[in-house]
């Protein structure tokens, strides 16, 4: 019995180590693709570490500050989802607005929360920090 319990402990640790890791968002050398990924991140999976981790730095720490994705969803977007479906704008306009180190990006949002369909328009603004795209601002409503 002894035995036993030295080698459940071990085995119980081991497994306990096995499991589901996080993924980090690797699409970080498309602006268009950060942006989906950070809301993915924020709205669907509710992974609020992922998603503050294609931002710049000052807009990391106040996601983080609101410690959950329903405070961020509705403190700093104003927009609750109980899933969403993101789509940068594809419409004859440019998608986005890129500079050298800056992009400027329309994104429309369709979901569902409380059963009831909600639409959604955001603007962000990207920079580039050590050759991968970050969020650094949320734009206020163009329309």
């Amino acid at each position: 019995m002894k035995y036993f319990i030295y080698l459940i402990f071990p085995l119980l640790f081991l497994l306990s180590a096995c499991g589901d890791q996080e993924e980090q968002i690797k699409e970080i050398d498309n602006p268009e693709k950060v942006a989906i990924a950070f809301f993915n991140a924020l709205y669907n999976e509710k992974n609020l570490e992922k998603a503050a981790s294609v931002c710049s730095p000052k807009l990391s720490r106040i996601i983080m500050h609101y410690k959950s994705p329903k405070a961020v969803a509705r403190h700093i977007f104003n927009m609750s989802y109980d899933k969403v479906m993101v789509e940068p704008d594809s419409s004859g306009v440019k998608v986005r607005e890129q500079f050298k180190n800056k992009a400027v990006i329309t994104l429309y949002f369709d979901g569902s929360y409380n059963d009831e369909r909600l639409k959604d328009v955001k603007r962000i603004s990207l920079i580039q920090l050590d050759d991968r795209w970050v969020i650094d601002k949320i734009l206020k409503d163009p329309f």
